[in-house]
């Protein structure tokens, strides 16, 4: 690799142990990656030594802390160093439970003290605790072109796509160590040739809806898998939360990191400027027979109609979708033989707190969780047997994490169903 005078002097320690077993694990990361260099960050987002307590008694000859996992496990070293107070800006995204209703999501009181015990090291850091993966929702905006280092599909996918960011899906071990060193391997979506679009696909039916750029979402993921599509055509009422829905269900049945909408996108003003020259692969097509497949599909592990959970907030909701779910909620309440859990971060539940949102939601019986949700803390209601989601990634990941059925649709289908009991959905 081609280093910095300053890169060859933060390996060899003149920064302390931390910022070189850093350096040394983002060299060989780049190595086994065949980048040439590094490009700088000040953009971090992980979840830097946050770890289950079983993780912290694998690590107890090492002292079993903070201190242990983050120089262990994510930084993988060979011996236990001090961590310094972070110097690029860096941002913990989710972690395991609600912080303060862990207890009605089955959590003990060992593991809640573990979590309290791994939040006052993350500030203690200097990691902006945001706890969410929509860091884009709780004051994490990066600039167009700004490299980044993230964790979570969902947000990868955001930040190049919608925002224009530079990101490769990161893990843990690579973004605490660009935590310290401010730097990551210069390649992939670092690099303009590999953000050129790779196949197209042509919509032709309406999608407006969150429901709509869901499906949409999930087809195109499952189509291109982990290539970049250019997608054109009657793709209409662009949004934020629409995008993050997408870019949600694209990542999760494929492993999308990036797509291109012609006209919408800030790299695609045209579909020609979107694959910028590159040889064009498949063309595909999202008609009416390809929208009832996939709503079909998605709706293939639900058998019961008798919802006894319903979940909201994959990826965590916006203050608008709370807006949305408060006014669907307000005079009604949840049924008796059902749950209603709505997940979103810290910083939007605050704002949903003092614009009145909250007190709606939980008024109708309905809980507004922060900082998890079910498929990241394995937490459902006891019970539960059949869920619904207005989320296509979500619907894609619990029912085989937890081993139940499931069912997808409109917000005002789960929050019907929340409130009756029953599954009524149906694509109009």
């Amino acid at each position: 690799m081609r280093l910095t005078d300053e890169e060859k002097a933060m390996r060899d320690g003149a920064s302390g142990a931390a910022v070189a077993r850093a350096m040394d694990l983002l060299i060989r990361y780049a190595e086994a990656l065949g980048a040439e260099d590094f490009v700088p960050t000040d953009n971090i987002a992980g979840v830097p030594g946050s770890s289950p307590q079983w993780v912290k008694d694998y690590y107890a000859a090492d002292g079993g802390d903070y201190r242990a996992v983050f120089s262990r496990f994510d930084l993988d070293s060979d011996d236990v160093v001090d961590v310094p107070r972070i110097s690029g800006f860096s941002c913990h995204l989710q972690g395991g439970m609600d912080p303060e209703l862990w207890r009605e999501q089955g959590m003990s009181e060992e593991a809640f003290e573990n979590f309290a015990s791994d939040e006052r090291s993350v500030a203690g850091h200097g990691i902006q605790v945001l706890k969410t993966c929509t860091p884009y929702l709780a004051g994490n905006v990066p600039v167009m072109g700004e490299h980044c280092a993230w964790m979570e599909s969902s947000a990868v996918v955001f930040c190049n796509s919608v925002i224009g960011g530079r990101t490769n899906c990161e893990g843990r071990e690579s973004t605490s160590a660009a935590m310290l060193a401010k730097r990551i391997p210069n390649w992939g979506f670092h690099k303009d040739d590999f953000r050129k679009g790779q196949h197209l696909i042509e919509v032709e039916v309406p999608v407006d809806s969150i429901f709509e750029w869901g499906m949409l979402g999930y087809f195109t993921g499952d189509a291109v898998e982990d290539t970049i599509p250019v997608l054109d055509g009657q793709i209409r009422d662009s949004a934020l939360i629409k995008h993050k829905h997408f870019g949600a269900a694209a990542a999760s049945s494929g492993g999308v990191e990036m797509y291109h909408m012609a006209g919408i996108t800030p790299e695609a003003p045209t579909v020609e400027r979107a694959f910028g020259g590159a040889p064009r692969g498949e063309r595909f097509t999202y008609g009416a027979e390809e929208r009832r497949a996939m709503y079909e599909r998605l709706n293939g592990v639900g058998e019961s109609r008798d919802v006894d959970y319903v979940m909201l907030g994959c990826p965590h909701y916006s203050i608008d979708q709370l807006a949305e779910v408060a006014q669907m909620l307000d005079g009604r309440s949840v049924h008796a033989n059902s749950n209603l859990w709505i997940f979103t971060s810290r910083a939007v539940k605050a704002t949903a707190k003092a614009s009145g949102y909250e007190e709606t939601i939980r008024k109708a019986g309905a809980r507004l969780m922060t900082d998890t949700c079910s498929a990241i803390s394995q937490a459902v209601p006891p019970g539960t047997r059949v869920a619904a989601f207005d989320s296509a990634k979500q619907t894609h990941y619990l029912p085989a994490i937890m081993g139940i059925e499931g069912w997808f649709g409109t917000t005002q289908d789960c929050i019907d169903a929340a409130c009756t009991g029953r599954w009524e959905g149906r694509l109009n």
